[in-house]
């Protein structure tokens, strides 16, 4: 690792990570990257996990908030994107599939009774456009559409359950809104559940729910390859356990949980800091699969196969039970299964024919039971023969993902409970909740505001104010 000689030092190369990077280097600080991993991105690599020539995103994918968010939207990477026919499909056992296209009265169309509702709500928040993102990514600065973000509030903090029955009379809109709002990893009866889906909902109006081609990775060797133009250094295949190991700066900027920070740091933090981490909790993990394919999966509705994003769990009260069951530390036999078919946006995933596709459920934090089964059923249940055409598979519990990114905490790929309560103390209930009690020491990851998502906004919002405070 490099002695001196920097302004700054960066350690960890996930979106947060990369982000804080570019924006000290874009302010002319000296800037050191330090990463674990062998490869560069944390969350957002790319492997070949299964068989030769199919390529599997290890964990982020499928990347809407990151190209609506203000941390990335304007850096002019040399980065594809690619946009699925349908951004995300909800089938169901009694009929067609919800499909959620990239036009809100298309989508409104497809949902008979409750087309209005949906125009009214998640179409309002699409309307509203980038400023209201904004506002949301940075929910401790000064609105950009403070109207809009009221509106938004009033329906944000209800329970999704509360939301669906109220706002929607249609058992297909509202399983809709549960597929949505079950990104969260809350009880779907817990507050602010249906503010996570109404702007994951909103984002497929907006900008779509896109991939990066050739694979997430790409995205993070574009923003690296950024900063070094600007003069950063990086260093990959060195893993930070003691503050102590890092060269001389001004500005530290961590792109980990609070676990790793109480190790990284040790005796330095004050007692009742220390005691504020430790009281920091961690969401439900997942059990994640990723499949190379011979062909696309036969779905029992023809259509879902143009869709990018996949929501099975059936309907609003057997998605909610499936939650319920995870927050209560059990396993559901059903349960809410996310899949991404990344070929119906980037045919270049895979070999000429093939197919890959991957696929996670929530699971309790730490859990050590295998849900391949109970994953596999739940496609099956929608596109029977569906193992058929199974070439390989690669199945990752909790403890596997940690052991790949220690910032993944017993599994949890959202940096910490996406919870009301850690929404406003992320880590620590603070106006400035990045700075630590060390000197020029600052948190960047997702367990800092505005929290889960590959959107970078930690990492700028570290970095500003460093940059104000240095």
């Amino acid at each position: 690792m490099p002695a001196d000689g920097f302004d700054a030092v960066v350690v960890g190369s996930g979106p947060n990570g990369l982000s804080g990077a570019l924006t000290l280097a874009a302010a002319g600080r000296r800037v050191l990257l330090v990463e674990g991993a062998r490869r560069f991105g944390g969350g957002l690599r790319t492997e070949e996990l299964t068989l030769p020539g199919y390529a599997h995103d290890v964990c982020a994918s499928v990347l809407a908030i990151a190209v609506a968010s203000p941390a990335f939207r304007d850096l002019d990477l040399k980065v594809e994107f690619a946009h699925p026919p349908i951004p995300a499909a909800h089938p169901l056992d009694d009929g067609p599939a919800v499909l959620v296209h990239r036009d809100p009265a298309r989508t409104a169309a497809g949902l008979g009774r409750d087309g209005v509702a949906w125009l009214e709500t998640v179409g309002a928040a699409a309307r509203a456009g980038l400023p209201l993102v904004d506002t949301l990514l940075a929910p401790l600065g000064v609105p950009r559409a403070p109207v809009a973000a009221a509106r938004f509030g009033a329906s944000a903090l209800l329970p999704a359950t509360v939301f669906a029955r109220t706002v929607f009379r249609t058992p297909r809109a509202r399983a809709l809104l549960a597929g949505m709002a079950a990104h969260s990893m809350l009880d779907l009866r817990a507050p602010i559940s249906a503010g996570y889906g109404l702007m994951l909902a909103s984002l497929a109006h907006l900008a779509g729910w896109p991939v990066a081609r050739g694979g997430s990775q790409t995205f993070a060797d574009a923003m690296v390859a950024r900063l070094r133009e600007l003069g950063g250094e990086t260093v990959s295949g060195r893993w930070v356990r003691d503050l102590g190991e890092l060269p001389p700066a001004r500005t530290t900027l961590l792109d980990v949980t609070p676990r790793q920070f109480l190790r990284m740091a040790g005796p330095r933090l004050p007692a009742g800091y220390r005691e504020r981490l430790t009281r920091f909790r961690y969401g439900p993990g997942v059990f994640k699969l990723d499949w190379a394919l011979s062909g696309p999966v036969p779905w029992r509705d023809p259509a879902v196969a143009g869709a990018g994003t996949v929501h099975l769990g059936g309907t609003l009260a057997e998605i909610t039970h499936s939650e319920a069951e995870v927050t209560a530390g059990r396993h559901p036999r059903r349960p809410y299964v996310l899949v991404v078919q990344p070929c119906a946006a980037d045919p270049t995933r895979a070999p000429r024919g093939g197919h890959t596709l991957w696929a996670y459920c929530h699971v309790p934090n730490g859990s050590g039971v295998d849900m391949t089964e109970a994953v596999e059923a739940q496609i099956e249940r929608y596109a029977p023969g569906f193992r058929d055409l199974v070439l390989a598979r690669s199945a990752r519990g909790p403890a596997d993902l940690e052991r790949h990114n220690p910032n993944l905490v017993g599994g949890d790929i959202g940096g910490g409970l996406a919870s009301l309560w850690q929404f406003a103390a992320r880590p620590v209930l603070s106006p400035r909740p990045w700075r630590t009690p060390l000197p020029g020491v600052y948190l960047c990851s997702s367990s800092t505001p505005p929290g889960a998502g590959a959107h970078g906004m930690g990492g700028r919002e570290a970095a500003r104010l460093a940059l104000r405070e240095s």
